[in-house]
């Protein structure tokens, strides 16, 4: 936990999460020209209008003398903790044995750290998981057995395996699946992924989820790995996807649009050109489900996504709003909180 008293801390997460289903309703602003697009710092930038409760819940982190990464952490939190979340933390759908497995990362720009977790089973918050592998080991990365046993040694919270709603659509979703010659793997995919730039000009990031709705036991998507989900440069400037991760992480999506930055790119023309450069290479063109946001040290910011749709979240000290991104096709991205697909 930051300096901020921990009493204070869970009322005003509180307060934030019951507000959240009808921020998840709330009609996304036309995009603004590229010109328009920058914020004064503490800035944070997340995907889907779900993460407008999570930036807001970051910048009152800030504000109450919490630092950068207790800001995206507690952003994060609420996110993860939201029960009417069907893509993030433990409400999230579960694998095709009916378990939610849970995958996550965090970057700090100073000093070039990161942390992550996947197939974490059972606690209620991977993104604080990552950040202590980070901090208190020598390790990037930790899966499975060996992450959920760091997290008992380190008494995270922990809850159920699969929330009783999921676990009864699973059920039902399991006896229509074994009606069919070749059950489908999955249902559909979603994140958060927030991106924060500081005062100081340090630029930090988190990426959450629970992956692929009914995915099989282990698949580990885009989220959780450095590059792909999420990354951050602190010369240049940060990235997040969100979509289906196997697109993403097959051409490090994150790490792209952050080299577009670095060539000089405004963050939602690094967005496009990383989409385009993706759809050129891939046999499926631009039917490939991914969206970025991306942030730079200017404070600039933007997002775009393969198809019409995609909703992202920006939250400083002088506005909070979600924002509609460019989507390079007509096609939907489909509904808020994925995993409905």
């Amino acid at each position: 936990m930051s300096a901020m008293p921990r009493r204070r801390f869970l009322a005003a997460a509180t307060a934030t999460l019951a507000s959240s289903k009808a921020l998840h309703r709330a009609s996304a602003a036309p995009m603004p020209p590229v010109s328009e697009l920058s914020g004064r710092a503490p800035l944070f930038v997340s995907t889907w209008p779900f993460g407008k409760p999570a930036n807001e819940r970051a910048l009152l982190t800030i504000q109450s003398g919490g630092g950068a990464l207790d800001a995206v952490e507690h952003g994060i939190n609420l996110t993860e903790a939201d029960p009417s979340n069907p893509s993030v933390g433990l409400a999230g759908i579960p694998n095709s044995e009916g378990v939610v497995q849970l995958d996550a990362c965090i970057m700090s720009g100073p000093g070039h750290k990161a942390g992550a977790v996947a197939a974490v089973e059972g606690f209620r918050h991977p993104i604080s998981i990552a950040r202590r592998v980070m901090e208190t080991t020598k390790h990037v990365f930790l899966v499975g057995e060996g992450a959920m046993e760091f997290a008992r040694q380190h008494d995270f919270e922990r809850g159920p395996k699969v929330s009783p709603g999921q676990r009864e659509a699973w059920r039902k979703w399991k006896d229509a699946e074994a009606r069919k010659a070749r059950p489908k793997a999955d249902k559909g995919h979603d994140t958060i992924a927030m991106v924060a730039l500081m005062p100081d000009g340090n630029l930090y990031g988190g990426c959450s989820t629970s992956g692929r709705g009914y995915k099989l036991p282990g698949r580990v998507g885009d989220s959780p790995i450095i590059g792909s989900g999420l990354y951050v440069d602190n010369e240049v400037g940060a990235a997040g996807a969100t979509g289906i991760g196997e697109n993403v992480m097959r051409f490090c999506g994150s790490f792209l649009v952050v080299e577009f930055m670095r060539q000089g790119l405004h963050p939602q023309d690094a967005c496009i050109e990383a989409i385009r450069r993706i759809a050129r290479l891939d046999p499926q063109g631009f039917d490939l489900s991914i969206n970025f946001v991306a942030l730079d040290r200017k404070g600039r910011f933007g997002a775009a996504g393969t198809g019409s749709g995609f909703e992202y979240a920006v939250t400083s000290p002088d506005s909070s709003r979600v924002l509609q991104s460019p989507g390079l096709t007509s096609a939907s991205t489909g509904p808020v909180g994925g995993n409905q697909k």
